[in-house]
């Protein structure tokens, strides 16, 4: 995400699947899930009082690999749930996941909660789409009053994998300049620039680097779109392709 620390470039990955977005008339049902997960920010954001490991890009950047290591740790948790082994996991898999999580929630959010993270439409959950898909509902459990850093109860099973999520969410937060709980334009002109002020990157830099992440193409990236972007940058997805292939 700068200019001394490239990484893979998303971009046609994201005009894939913003194109994708756009012909299913998608955009509408991702409304309620991402206003969600916006509050929520808000929330966290407000109760963490501006405290944060990360002062610029590049310290985000030198987490990636701590990011993807802790990220392939859940891969053991998707093959559990992954209840019949064909690498993906279905609605009746991901009903069991969230009553062995002890996860009481609607239909409707279940419903939710799948095609939110079902971006390829395939109607089956895969490794990356579980990723986000689980760090969705550890962030939407933690109880508004506290921090993510305060939520000491085991929500999703495993300290190490919550830590992780943690420092995910602190990434976004950091980067999330106004404090609206999304990312726009112009928060990351000042996160790219913040830590060489005198250096400023050039516009078309910033521009590409917010196109990746912003895949319904409406002007601002919801900590959903954020996550999958986050899994392409570390490596998971690349990951993933090459044991297929194998």
């Amino acid at each position: 995400m700068s200019k001394s620390h490239p990484y893979p470039s998303l971009k046609s990955l994201s005009d894939k699947v913003g194109g994708m977005f756009c012909r299913c008339g998608s955009q509408n049902k991702y409304k309620r899930l991402d206003a969600k997960l916006e509050r929520k920010m808000i929330e966290v954001k407000k109760s963490s009082l501006g405290v944060s490991n990360f002062k610029s890009i590049d310290s985000i950047i030198l987490r990636f690999p701590q990011f993807k290591e802790g990220l392939k740790n859940i891969k053991g948790v998707f093959e559990q749930y992954d209840e019949d082994s064909n690498g993906t996991i279905d609605r009746e898999e991901l009903r069991h996941c969230l009553e062995k999580l002890q996860l009481q929630l609607k239909e409707e959010e279940i419903e939710e909660l799948f095609h939110s993270c079902d971006i390829d439409g395939s109607e089956g959950i895969q490794f990356n789409e579980f990723i986000v898909l689980l760090c969705l509902i550890y962030l939407l459990m933690i109880p508004s009053s506290s921090s993510v850093a305060e939520s000491t109860t085991s929500k999703v099973g495993s300290p190490q994998l919550e830590a992780t999520f943690d420092s995910i969410v602190e990434a976004f937060l950091f980067l999330d300049k106004n404090g609206d709980g999304k990312l726009n334009k112009e928060d990351m002109i000042k996160a790219l620039n913040e830590s060489s002020p005198w250096e400023k990157s050039p516009s078309h830099i910033t521009k590409s680097r917010f196109e990746e992440m912003d895949w319904d193409r409406n002007g601002k990236v919801s900590f959903r779109e954020f996550l999958f972007a986050l899994i392409g940058w570390v490596g998971i997805d690349n990951d993933e392709e090459s044991q297929t292939e194998n």
